[in-house]
């Protein structure tokens, strides 16, 4: 596993510190990078899923790190006409507002397609909830390693699906993880294991969230078209059933 550990694939690192917003980037610096068995060679990373998270975080903090870490986003799989469109215009936008220039960006219909693109190194996995180990499963079987975002999966049965396949293939899986990497909480942790509170018996924590109409997506709901996209892939191993547009856009809510 230790030689697995090396090589290029050291991009999931900079999917981690994103996914941490930046705040330990510093320490990932060109010349330490360089010294990775391996890191010469240019990564280039396929987008699975283009959804609100690789939006808002994922891509942008990626391409903060492109050029340190040699790699380049060349291809998205969605399986809505739209989001595929749509990613490869914010791609192209996000690369302009950096001033970095990438090639033209590949549209695949669904995973098969993308995984038959043999330019793909690794991917980065932001699809519905209940789809990510799956979808993890389905990119280390095709020898990619993978950036997974949180929760890795909502049901046991998957979860050790996505276990068995990473032992089995021995390839990199990064799990997508909120507050576990910023300096704040890693400090918290260290003056928690010093012993300097003495014995904790009992731990008591809350998180409130107040956002009317969280995960909702009622525009879109009204614009999608159960032609423009594939439901039996959607659903995966979940029962069958009739199209549901709000099942598909807020998946959370059911």
């Amino acid at each position: 596993m230790t030689d697995n550990l090396n090589g290029r694939r050291g991009f999931i690192k900079a999917a981690g510190l994103g996914a941490a917003g930046l705040a330990i980037a510093g320490r990932v610096t060109a010349a330490s990078y360089e010294r990775i068995l391996g890191a010469n060679d240019r990564v280039r990373v396929g987008i699975v899923g283009f959804s609100d998270r690789v939006r808002q975080a994922l891509i942008p903090a990626m391409m903060t790190h492109c050029k340190e870490l040699n790699f380049d986003i060349i291809a998205v799989s969605d399986i809505w006409s739209r989001r595929r469109d749509e990613a490869v215009t914010f791609i192209g936008e996000a690369a302009t507002k950096r001033n970095l220039t990438v090639g033209q960006i590949a549209k695949a219909r669904n995973n098969d397609e993308l995984y038959d693109m043999k330019d793909v190194n690794a991917v980065i996995v932001g699809t519905a909830d209940f789809q990510h180990a799956l979808h993890g499963v389905e990119a280390v079987r095709a020898g990619r390693d993978a950036y997974v975002e949180k929760p890795l999966a909502n049901q046991m049965e998957d979860a050790r699906a996505i276990l068995k396949a990473v032992d089995e293939t021995k390839k990199i899986v990064q799990i997508g993880t909120q507050r576990r990497s910023t300096p704040n909480y890693m400090r918290a942790n260290e003056y928690l294991r010093s012993g300097k509170f003495g014995d904790i018996n009992m731990v008591e924590m809350s998180w409130n969230v107040n956002q009317p109409g969280r995960w909702r997506r009622a525009k879109l709901v009204k614009e999608i078209r159960k032609e423009d996209t594939d439901w039996n892939r959607y659903l995966m191993n979940r029962p069958k059933e009739e199209w549901d547009a709000r099942k598909y856009l807020e998946f959370r809510l059911f």
